[in-house]
């Protein structure tokens, strides 16, 4: 999921948690959100940029063509820097993460599963598993994650790489719209994030 962005620096994985993931409105960028994040600091922007992508250059390729006019240019802006992430810049990424969860009150069956499932998978691939699984209901993630992770077992690791650097990909854009709604509601930050986002000048 979108890591709440709490620091100018950061030593954590983010998680990759699935409500999150699923979380968005139908106009995410309404509101003063894309201004407030046009106004920042290139220091501020671009650590609140690697609580969406864990790549250094992809937050500072984000950051550096502010300001952006329109969600539309600002998703675009990420795509081609996540398109154009070098082997390095993807496996440093991929650190950054922690493997997709289920909510809690998910049944234990299913957890239990998924932990087996993630563990198999981080010792074949070395890297957590990533996934975006937009408007999917609670009811429906733990079906579709657990068959996620059995179908992707199959990739050999050149193939599953690929995949999982779209993943993240998706996740970048899912994760900006998380960024941009915080930055719209004072309500949706703490004290110490508002000093981060809040606009200069």
């Amino acid at each position: 999921m979108a890591a709440h962005p709490r620091h100018a620096t950061r030593s954590p994985p983010l998680s990759s948690h699935l409500p999150a993931q699923a979380r968005g409105s139908s106009d995410p960028f309404h509101g003063p959100g894309l201004a407030r994040f046009n106004a920042l600091t290139p220091e501020a922007a671009e650590a609140a940029l690697m609580h969406c992508c864990g790549s250094r250059r992809w937050a500072h390729r984000v950051a550096i063509h502010r300001p952006y006019p329109d969600s539309g240019a600002l998703l675009a802006a990420a795509d081609e820097a996540s398109y154009d992430l070098s082997q390095a810049d993807l496996t440093e990424a991929l650190a950054a993460e922690s493997s997709a969860e289920l909510e809690h009150g998910a049944p234990y069956a299913a957890l239990l599963a998924l932990d087996a499932g993630h563990a198999e998978y981080e010792r074949k691939f070395g890297h957590a598993f990533v996934i975006c699984l937009p408007g999917r209901t609670p009811e429906e993630q733990a079906d579709q994650l657990l068959a996620a992770i059995r179908r992707r077992m199959g990739h050999d690791v050149d193939e599953e790489r690929s995949l999982s650097a779209d993943e993240l990909r998706r996740l970048a854009q899912a994760r900006l719209c998380d960024l941009t709604h915080w930055l719209t509601s004072s309500d949706g930050l703490t004290g110490a994030e508002m000093g981060l986002f809040a606009p200069v000048g």
